[in-house]
């Protein structure tokens, strides 16, 4: 297929692309007028995207999917006005504008597999979350359904819409692994508040397996979370972390003190608690690559 990609310098976006371009895909990478171009090969190119015209390269005429993983990175500073303005503009905005790009092609592609995440659903202590539970109502539950119900506006000129509502993506060389190693290995690590809340995590790899089976799997549509069939409490992530890293796991990280460091971020992102399962994925018949959370530490890590 020709397949167009946003965020396609993040984390999962340049992994995507290049197991794209392996399987024989032609990918777009959209990137903005500030965007240092990547050059390109045979299978990838770069296409001009400027989302707050919506002016969008010729190059991208003719894709038959889309893929949509752009937005700043939440984790990318304390959450001031600004930066929760940057937060949305960079994904509800840019959605909106993708979408209106898309309509307006002659042959619109036949599939948009657009990002999302679990915090879609807030905090909900110990209740399991399914692809039908209901949205939370803090700010990041909020810009999840924004962002959602931008893409889904697709689906008006017939475009099937996917929304991976992702976990935690854990990975060797970027997201969120290796800044929860670092006090491990100062030997300082330990749980996050009381270490009681759901953490829905997801290795690199199925994220990848997953977004390429939702272009394709035609079954797939609306909300589908991407994460591992066995979520686990924050307590006994760090534990299986330390193990896996043979250092202590003593030194636990208040969360008064975490709220003091990091506002609003800490309770949202540290603090929550999403104890989602893939029952979407179950029932097409995914097979995860990384069901369990100590084979997976020891793939990544080892």
């Amino acid at each position: 297929m020709k397949i167009v990609v946003t965020g396609a310098t993040g984390l999962v976006g340049a992994a995507l692309v290049a197991v794209l371009a392996r399987e024989g895909h032609t990918v777009c990478r959209l990137v903005r007028p500030s965007t240092k171009s990547t050059g390109g090969t045979v299978r990838t190119f770069d296409v001009p995207w400027d989302p707050e015209t919506g002016s969008l390269g010729a190059a991208a005429v003719g894709a038959e999917a889309a893929v949509n993983l752009g937005g700043a990175s939440i984790v990318g500073g304390r959450w001031t006005n600004a930066r929760k303005s940057l937060l949305r503009t960079s994904r509800v905005n840019a959605t909106r504008a993708l979408v209106a790009a898309l309509g307006k092609m002659n042959a619109k592609p036949s599939v948009l597999v657009s990002a999302s995440a679990v915090g879609f659903y807030g905090n909900r202590a110990d209740e399991t979350l399914t692809e039908q539970s209901a949205p939370g109502n803090n700010f990041l539950a909020s810009l999840a359904q924004d962002w959602e119900t931008e893409a889904l506006r697709a689906e008006e000129f017939g475009t099937r819409v996917v929304l991976a509502r992702l976990g935690i993506i854990l990975a060797s060389d970027g997201g969120a692994l290796p800044e929860m190693m670092l006090p491990f290995k100062f030997g300082v690590g330990g749980r996050i508040g009381d270490g009681k809340q759901w953490m829905s995590w997801v290795t690199l790899e199925d994220v990848l397996a997953i977004l390429r089976l939702a272009l394709i799997k035609s079954e797939l549509r609306g909300p589908i979370h991407v994460v591992a069939p066995e979520p686990v409490r924050n307590a006994e992530f760090v534990k299986e972390l330390a193990k896996t890293m043979h250092r202590p796991a003593i030194f636990p990280a208040p969360a008064f003190a975490l709220r003091l460091a990091m506002g609003e971020m800490a309770d949202a992102l540290l603090l929550s608690s999403q104890r989602a399962v893939p029952q979407k994925l179950a029932s097409v018949g995914y097979s995860f690559v990384s069901p369990n959370l100590r084979n997976a530490l020891e793939t990544i890590l080892t």
